[in-house]
C-alpha cells in the first residue's frame, strides 16, 4: 500500500497539481479544478525563511486539505535551485514536519539524498526518488534500470520522466511502466508523449502532473481535463 497523506494510490492515480508561484492562491484553483496532491516546488517558491513557508503550508492546507509533495530541484534535473547541495536537503529536510511527500532525484548526492530519506521514512513522509531525461527516451531495460535504481536507493514511488522523439518512445514508456511491479510515476514529455499523462496510469502509473494554466513541464495537460478523462477510465 502506497499513500500521500490520506490519499491511497493503491485506489486510483493522483493527479498532482505544481505550485510554482503565488501558493495559496494557485493551490485554491489547483484544488476548484480537481488536483489529489500539489507538489510544492521550493527551488521556485523563493521562501525567506522556515518560518513563512510552514505559514504558507498551513494556509494551502486550511484552504484546499489536500496533500502536499515538497521538491527543491537540482538544476540537472530542471529545477532553478540556485545554493548548496546540504543548502538544499537541509531545507528539504527542514519541512518534512508540514508535507506528506518529497521527492528528491536520483542523481543528488548519494549521501545527502540518504540522510534525507532516512530522516523522511522516520517521520512517516512518502518518498519519491526522480529522474529525469529532458533529450531523449532510453530503452526499455534502461528505464526498467532507473526506476529499480530509485527503489534501491529508498524510494516509495519511483518517478521517471523522459523526453518522447517518436511514437515507439511512448510506447517504450508504457513498456517500462507495465513492467515494474511496484509503485511509480512515468512520464513521456512533449507533444508526442502528451496522451502518456492519461494513459500511464492504465500500465500502473501511480501520479499524474496537471496544470493549472499554463503547463510547468512539456505536453501537460490542465488539471480539469486530466479528471476528467481519468474519471472514465478509473
Amino acid at each position: 500500500m502506497v499513500k500521500i497523506g490520506t490519499f491511497d494510490l493503491d485506489e486510483k492515480p493522483a493527479i498532482v497539481s505544481v505550485i510554482d508561484d503565488d501558493p495559496a492562491e494557485n493551490a485554491k484553483a489547483a484544488n476548484w479544478l480537481g488536483a489529489d496532491v500539489l507538489e510544492l516546488r521550493l527551488d521556485l517558491l523563493n521562501f525567506s525563511d522556515l518560518e513563512e513557508a510552514k505559514k504558507t503550508i498551513e494556509r494551502i492546507k486550511v484552504n484546499t486539505n489536500l496533500p502536499c509533495i515538497a521538491t527543491n530541484r537540482l538544476q540537472s534535473d530542471g529545477g532553478k535551485w540556485e545554493g548548496s547541495e546540504e543548502e538544499r536537503i537541509a531545507l528539504l529536510t527542514d519541512i518534512l514536519p508540514f508535507v506528506e511527500a518529497i521527492d528528491i532525484e536520483l542523481s543528488a548526492d548519494a549521501d545527502q539524498r540518504s540522510k534525507l530519506i532516512d530522516a523522511a521514512k522516520a517521520a512517516g513522509v512518502t518518498v519519491i526518488v526522480s529522474a529525469h531525461d529532458f533529450n531523449a527516451t532510453p530503452s526499455v531495460e534502461e528505464m526498467k534500470k532507473i526506476l529499480n535504481n530509485a527503489y534501491e536507493a529508498g524510494a516509495d514511488i519511483a518517478k521517471l520522466a523522459v523526453m518522447a522523439q517518436s511514437k515507439q518512445d511512448v510506447l517504450n514508456v508504457l513498456q517500462a511502466t507495465a513492467d515494474i511491479d511496484k509503485p511509480v510515476c512515468t512520464i513521456a514529455m512533449g507533444e508526442l508523449g502528451k496522451h502518456s499523462r492519461i494513459v500511464a496510469p492504465c500500465y500502473g502509473s501511480r501520479l499524474t502532473y496537471g496544470a493549472i494554466a499554463k503547463a510547468v513541464a512539456p505536453g501537460q495537460i490542465k488539471i480539469h481535463e486530466l479528471k476528467s478523462a481519468l474519471e472514465i477510465l478509473f
